[in-house]
């Protein structure tokens, strides 16, 4: 067996009743399914334990990354060094406050939100279904799709800050515009957001949420690893239309390439690489330049 970082040592000896693993590869934990070991991965499995996480953390002069579903998430070949806290399967359940509003644990899928919502009679949520990952990172990038944002149904946000102290911030103090919120600039971890949805009949939601599964299913790549869109909208025009336009899809580096169906998204075919998917990233943004002379950005969280 491979002896102890220094680090692992340590995290251990102040942390002996939770769950840490070793040189976890985070190939296993991304949608992409990419990406190197981590130092330590931690699963806390409440809000308590994360807090505590968070102190010892800085007794250890460590910054910790904090991961959810990973769905949005371009891993290092390299793998992290110091902690990575995983909070997939971590803070769950939904709470109907009144006959608008509903509290979502950050744990939460998008998609169960939604159908729970629906459930309820409440709309407003349909374009998460179908949105991969979890609230909490739904929140902490304002996610949308479908002309719907998280922001436009946000009341407030319970946000734990880095030393362990948690706060409520209402939708205005969050600062969200597109694929954006102050969590971006000001880190934090987004424990559960309260959702003001409005009341329509059932079933009228539920088609609504059919007809845009339906538009993913027929138009995203499903059915190869990815992280979603890959570009942010640029002000000007889409993201898609002008890699299409540029002549880039199934554009390759190594097993990442522009999607033959989609040309937003850049999809594993394989084995790709974090090097493989960076490149790509930076010479389909050139050359989306080069023709249009609109610069694209990745909306994939390139750590």
């Amino acid at each position: 067996m491979t002896d102890l970082t220094v680090f692992q040592q340590k995290l251990s000896a102040l942390l002996p009743d939770f769950k840490l693993l070793f040189q976890e590869p985070l190939s296993k934990h991304t949608s992409f399914h990419i990406g190197g070991p981590a130092e330590v991965m931690a699963f806390p499995r409440n809000a308590e334990e994360l807090a505590k996480l968070l102190k010892v953390s800085a007794l250890l002069d460590c910054k910790p990354v904090i991961l959810g579903a990973g769905t949005n998430v371009l891993a290092p070949d390299a793998g992290m060094p110091g902690l990575v806290i995983c909070l997939k399967d971590v803070l769950g359940g939904i709470t109907q406050l009144d006959n608008t509003t509903i509290r979502v644990m950050a744990g939460v899928t998008m998609t169960r939100a939604a159908v729970f919502a629906a459930n309820l009679g409440l709309s407003g949520m349909e374009f998460a279904h179908g949105i991969p990952g979890t609230v909490g990172g739904g929140v902490y990038m304002n996610a949308g799709a479908y002309g719907g944002e998280l922001c436009q149904i946000c009341k407030q946000v319970a946000v734990m800050d880095m030393a362990g102290n948690t706060r409520i911030l209402s939708a205005e103090e969050m600062q969200f515009s597109y694929r954006h919120s102050r969590l971006e600039e000001e880190p934090g971890i987004v424990l559960y957001a309260d959702f003001i949805l409005i009341p329509a009949p059932v079933e009228q939601i539920r088609g609504r949420m059919q007809e845009l599964m339906n538009k993913r299913k027929a138009s995203q790549p499903l059915e190869h690893p990815s992280a979603g869109s890959a570009f942010k909208r640029p002000v000007g025009g889409y993201a898609a239309a002008l890699i299409d336009q540029a002549g880039l899809k199934g554009f390759r580096i190594g097993d990442a390439a522009v999607s033959e169906k989609h040309a937003g998204f850049v999809v594993n075919l394989g084995s790709a690489t974090a090097k493989d998917v960076v490149s790509l990233l930076q010479q389909v943004s050139e050359r989306v330049y080069a023709a249009s002379g609109i610069r694209l950005e990745p909306e994939v969280r390139i750590w």
